[in-house]
């Protein structure tokens, strides 16, 4: 054998982590689009149940910190997200950031919950229509969430559905549809489609120039979040991306 010896490179921009759930088909691939390709990011995958229930979304708090550790542990991240929003509300979000800080070096954590609350202060939005894909109760606690942080959502619309696979296919015209249907009901000053794993980002656009008004989602607002905690340029879809900074 001959022994070589070698040159290291430096270490680039800091990384960006992600934790994903199990049964989240949509997130990876948006995180990709809204960032630079140049950009690390790095996930890691988190059990969860294919049926969402409360108590299965709070049951993930205890695999979070391991999840974390499964992230490259040589690195230290600009920012982690969470991806999941009403996991986020059940488990509430500064545990969330505890949990994850505790497997994993990072400036920064948030998740989609959090990440609304500081779009909607940014925008001066405290009144939201809000689609959800899944059932009432699940719904309930993310609603409660946001009221408590001065955002109420008089009109409130879901696909009630609790399978994650179902979810991830319902079709972007039925997306559309729907908030088109919420807002058209008056109140309120921006749309929030909520859930990592509905397929967003392609109708926002849509949706705003139907409307008139600013349309929000779990993916985009996570992205959006993470881009300023990490001071990285990120594109986004919507009023959000071209008017916030």
């Amino acid at each position: 054998m001959t022994d070589y010896g070698y040159s290291r490179i430096a270490d680039g921009s800091a990384p960006l982590g992600m934790i994903v759930l199990q049964t989240d088909e949509t997130i990876e691939g948006d995180l990709r689009r809204m960032f630079p390709i140049e950009q690390p990011i790095y996930v890691s995958r988190v059990p969860s149940a294919p049926e969402v229930t409360p108590e299965k979304l709070r049951a993930m708090s205890s695999h979070l910190t391991d999840a974390a550790r499964l992230l490259p542990n040589a690195l230290r991240y600009a920012a982690i997200g969470y991806g999941c929003t009403s996991a986020s509300a059940q488990i509430g979000s500064i545990q969330v950031a505890k949990l994850i800080g505790e497997g994993a070096q990072t400036g920064h954590v948030t998740d989609p919950l959090s990440a609304l609350i500081a779009a909607c202060r940014a925008m001066d939005v405290t009144q939201l229509a809000f689609l959800s894909p899944y059932t009432a109760d699940v719904s309930d606690r993310l609603r409660d969430a946001l009221d408590k942080a001065g955002i109420a959502t008089p009109v409130f619309g879901s696909f009630n559905e609790a399978n994650e696979a179902s979810v991830v296919r319902i079709a972007p015209h039925s997306i559309v549809e729907a908030a088109y249907d919420l807002v058209a009901r008056g109140g309120t000053q921006a749309v929030f489609l909520s859930c990592t794993n509905l397929r967003t980002l392609d109708v926002i656009d849509q949706i705003e120039a139907r409307t008139g008004l600013p349309c929000l989602s779990s993916n985009q607002v996570l992205g959006w979040q993470m881009g300023r905690q990490a001071n990285v340029k990120t594109w986004l879809p919507g009023v959000l991306g071209r008017n916030v900074l």
